[in-house]
């Protein structure tokens, strides 16, 4: 290591990886959109918020654990010129409210850019005003 090495890191970090708790957040807020699928989810995150990774054994350990408390379901469906089902999920109708609540902790957390040095906030196009947060 030497001292270009440090200045590298803070001027280009490397991507943050989600613990669960954040992972929940963000797969509500996706999935508060629309229905989606694993590996989706996980692309969608790269692109939205380059910034920020999730492993595959994070994200289903984090869709099981919102299957178990049932503020998700999953289904299986067929996709055009895919050999497999894919498992596809969707939140609850019930659980619309406490969804969007969580989903909110993950929008906030990203748009302020938490653990992540010299970041430009929010996904890359975000609909956010932009005037806000500014001061």
């Amino acid at each position: 290591m030497n001292f270009e090495e440090i200045y590298d890191f803070f001027q280009n970090p490397p991507p943050l990886y989600l613990n669960k708790e954040l992972t929940v957040c963000y797969v509500l807020s996706v999935l508060l959109a629309g229905d989606s699928y694993g590996t989706e989810l996980i692309q969608q995150l790269e692109r939205e918020y380059p910034a920020y990774r999730l492993s595959d054994t994070v994200l289903y350990s984090a869709l099981k654990f919102l299957e178990n408390e049932r503020v998700i379901k999953g289904y299986w469906k067929k996709v055009e010129g895919r050999g497999r089902p894919r498992r596809m999920y969707q939140v609850h109708p019930e659980f619309q409210g406490q969804a969007h609540d969580l989903a909110l902790l993950w929008q906030q957390y990203a748009l302020e850019g938490h653990g992540i040095p010299n970041s430009p906030p929010g996904p890359v196009h975000s609909h956010e005003n932009k005037n806000q947060g500014t001061g």
